[in-house]
């Protein structure tokens, strides 16, 4: 039936017609077409549907690794950045008690050099106090040798040592007391 359409459609159109081709023309295109269409349906569509359907599994699984990967790489990212707060306030605690160490090690310090100063001090007072006292007594023996040199000259005459020893020793007292009032 189909073929007895297209011969009566093409005995109508005798005219060669440089737009619409002829009809066998067409039968044939239509027939090739199906049959080409079928195999292709039958053979090579289900191949590449297959292909398809395993490249969309591959990118679905590509694009599923990378949200894991850049899920993993955000909870990485987030503990560096846990790990770098911790180990900043680790660092300024750290230089907070250096500094407070630094600063008793300044006092403290600070406190044995005054100790030292003060000991020191009194060492060197405790020192001249000897020396002053070496001094007096040595002054009171080179004053008790002139005093009684100098009596030995107003008297002439020699008094026995002790009793000179005593006599400048009482004069010394005398003038000490006095000297004190």
């Amino acid at each position: 039936m189909l073929a007895s359409v297209l011969l009566a459609a093409d005995t109508t159109v005798q005219s060669k017609n440089p737009i619409f081709p002829s009809v066998p023309e067409l039968v044939w295109g239509l027939l090739s077409f199906v049959v080409l269409f079928f195999v292709m349906y039958k053979f090579a569509y289900p191949p590449i549907k297959k292909g398809m359907e395993a490249r969309t599994e591959r990118i679905r699984a590509s694009l599923d690794e990378a949200d894991k990967a850049k899920t993993e790489a955000q909870t990485v990212l987030d503990e560096y950045q846990r790990q770098l707060a911790d180990a900043k306030s680790e660092a300024n605690r750290i230089i907070e008690e250096s500094r407070q160490t630094a600063d008793q090690l300044r006092k403290d310090l600070m406190a044995k050099a005054e100790a030292d100063a003060l000991e020191l001090r009194q060492r060197a007072t405790a020192d001249i106090e000897a020396a002053k006292d070496r001094a007096l007594d040595e002054l009171r023996a080179q004053l008790t040798s002139l005093a009684i040199d100098l009596a030995e000259k107003v008297v002439e005459r020699n008094l026995d040592r002790p009793t000179n020893e005593a006599l400048v020793e009482s004069y010394i007292a005398r003038v000490g007391s006095q000297g004190n009032n």
